[in-house]
């Protein structure tokens, strides 16, 4: 039994989709189909039951699932116990991050960090942060950069900068007017939540940080705004603001890109609930391993974002 196969098994088993899996591991489909199937054929068990929805595991699935991670987690202590020896950061990083994370900027943080670390794998994952926050809880992440409030159960969080959060219009919608920098101390031009109410928006879906956000803020506000579309994209948010009658509700970064200069720009009022933060977050059980823990030394709060260094 190679550990390959294994590292494969558990992957197809927590995606619950090949493809998604061989995605993940960046195989091919059929390679990694093979190699489900070299396994199983081994233990003379079968593994998942396939049908045209995903896969989903068998009693033997369950039950190898477990074996599975351990036997995967002992090797990679292992592989560091002995680079540690050799005073070498080695394996694989897991690391997660959503899109636009305004001047936290974790693919510079981890280009540096690959140059300083020339052996370590680092592979990337891109989803929103509510996403990647549970796949820290599940252990398939090691690191991820986070968007969004507050705290969050199972991790740990180490806050990077706060923006604050502005309503983006149309040229010609009654809130156009742009209300001047972001960090001004002049409040006159900005508006409260509850002066939203009748507004229509469009937002990113519910596990994107801003929009995590923006529900917290109405809620905490009792108004209920109507959500005409969701996207997946920030830049398609811009793009469907600029073409319609439709607002949203974004933070600093967002508002600042060159795709959005032409549009109208209100600054929410500050308030404890309207405060987009970016985070670097782990796991809170167990020590992280070693590429971790030196990522997460490099890793500090952006100067000038009024957040202190541990």
């Amino acid at each position: 039994m190679e550990l390959r196969h294994l590292e494969h098994f558990v992957a197809v088993a927590e995606e619950g989709n090949v493809t998604r899996a061989a995605a993940r591991l960046h195989l091919a489909q059929s390679g990694l189909s093979a190699s489900v199937r070299a396994l199983e054929r081994e233990l003379g068990a079968e593994l998942f039951v396939r049908s045209a929805r995903g896969v989903g595991l068998t009693d033997a699935g369950r039950a190898l699932l477990r074996e599975a991670r351990r036997t995967l987690d002992s090797a990679a202590a292992a592989r560091e116990a002995v680079a540690a020896v050799r005073d070498v950061v080695g394996g694989v990083l897991r690391v997660g991050t959503e899109q636009c994370m305004g001047a936290a900027d974790p693919f510079g943080t981890l280009l540096e960090f690959g140059a300083r670390h020339p052996s370590v794998e680092v592979r990337v994952e891109q989803a929103g942060s509510a996403v990647l926050l549970e796949r820290l809880r599940q252990g398939r992440l090691d690191v991820a950069f986070v968007a969004g409030p507050g705290e969050a159960a199972g991790v740990r969080l180490r806050r990077l900068a706060r923006e604050p959060m502005g309503v983006l219009c149309g040229a010609g919608h009654r809130l156009a007017a742009r209300s001047g920098p972001a960090d001004t101390a002049d409040l006159a031009g900005q508006v409260e939540v509850a002066e939203l109410a009748g507004e229509v928006f469009v937002d990113l879906r519910p596990e994107w940080g801003s929009r995590r956000v923006a529900d917290e803020a109405f809620a905490a506000a009792g108004v209920v705004r109507g959500i005409a579309m969701q996207v997946d994209d920030v830049h398609k948010l811009i793009e469907v603001v600029g073409r319609g009658t439709a607002v949203a509700f974004v933070p600093r970064s967002v508002a600042d890109k060159e795709q959005a200069r032409e549009l109208g720009l209100r600054w929410l009022a500050p308030s404890p609930e309207a405060g987009w933060e970016v985070s670097v977050a782990w796991p809170a059980q167990g020590r992280p391993p070693a590429a971790a823990r030196a990522l997460l030394e490099r890793v500090r709060p952006v100067p000038g974002s009024g957040e202190q260094p541990e």
